[in-house]
């Protein structure tokens, strides 16, 4: 079992503020030594802090960076000093390590060094989008990491910024919905398994919304969602929206999403071929699901749909 946990710990917002400055004062900084543009290293680093936050065999991100490395792959695996901090033997025992702040040091312990050896990995590589995507590839060894992680590129490269914590409720709350707990419930049709997600009632054809800022991963049909559109968002979460009526107009894979954004409608779609509707009252079936690195796996939506359904109510009294 893994550890579900914030990929962010808790702070003020001047201070959340700060800490994302001195992030993108870091990425830029690399990005001018290396011509590894900032939103790839930036991608790598939330990444990383993510999948760290997710599972107990590795230690939690402490610093600036999140990006992790095995004390022996970083001084070298025949290195008899796992505590070594000379650039020069770390290089003689081919290990990732590397000074990156100039102090003539190569630490596990400073931010600059440690985005600075991963830079300079896929720098061996090339600067330009394909030879970094290869460079992902032989590093992880996983199709859908490269993917989650050039999927976060865009997403940062896009908005140009790193704070992109907001959310919203799925649907507008000026309509009438109900849901309630629902994720685990026994569901029979196709075989028995369990309810991974909430429902949301509300009339057909209200407006569906993107909870995150995101990329669209998924769009299409499946047997038991219907029409259905999953989202990534910037924490390695997936949202899944299914039993939809239909799609926003132009909406696409690998499109960027924001908070808010309209992606479809309430439906009734699913339980049979392409087309298949009306097998029970029209809802939105809402899931997310988690990525460590090596799985996916779903968990309860529910405190999260309560929380943002809260936070819109809060931001829309203070327009009044």
């Amino acid at each position: 079992m893994f550890l579900i946990t914030s990929s962010v710990k808790v702070h003020g917002e001047s201070e959340k503020s700060d800490i994302y400055k001195q992030r993108m004062e870091l990425y830029t900084k690399v990005e001018a030594v290396t011509n590894i543009p900032w939103y790839y290293l930036a991608a790598v680093d939330q990444y990383e802090r993510n999948i760290r936050s997710a599972r107990r065999d590795l230690p939690k991100a402490e610093g600036l960076t999140g990006i992790y490395f095995k004390p022996e792959e970083w001084v070298g695996l025949l290195n008899p000093n796992p505590d070594d901090e000379n650039p020069t033997s770390i290089k003689f025992f081919n290990g990732i390590g590397f000074d990156g702040n100039g102090d003539g040091k190569a630490s596990l312990k400073n931010d600059e060094d440690v985005l600075h050896a991963f830079a300079n990995y896929l720098l061996s590589y090339g600067v330009d989008h394909d030879n970094i995507k290869i460079g992902l590839w032989d590093y992880y060894k996983r199709d859908k990491t490269v993917g989650i992680i050039i999927g976060k590129a865009s997403i940062y490269k896009h908005f140009n910024r790193l704070d992109l914590d907001d959310h919203a409720f799925p649907v507008p709350l000026r309509n009438n919905y109900s849901y309630k707990n629902t994720w685990g419930d026994a569901r029979g049709w196709g075989g028995r398994r369990i309810h991974e997600g909430t429902d949301i009632f509300a009339n057909y054809g209200v407006p569906v919304r993107a909870t995150s800022y995101g990329i669209i991963e998924m769009k299409g049909w499946n047997r038991y969602g219907g029409w259905r559109i999953g989202i990534r968002d910037i924490n390695n979460n997936y949202h899944y929206f299914a039993h939809l009526s239909g799609f926003a107009k132009d909406l696409k894979a690998g499109q960027i999403v924001e908070p808010g954004m309209l992606i479809g409608g309430v439906g009734s779609s699913g339980y049979g071929p392409p087309g298949t509707s009306g097998k029970f009252p029209p809802h939105l079936h809402y899931g997310m699901y988690k990525d460590n690195g090596y799985t996916e796996w779903s968990y309860d939506p529910y405190p999260h749909l309560r929380l943002w359904e809260r936070q819109e109510r809060q931001k829309a009294r203070k327009k009044r």
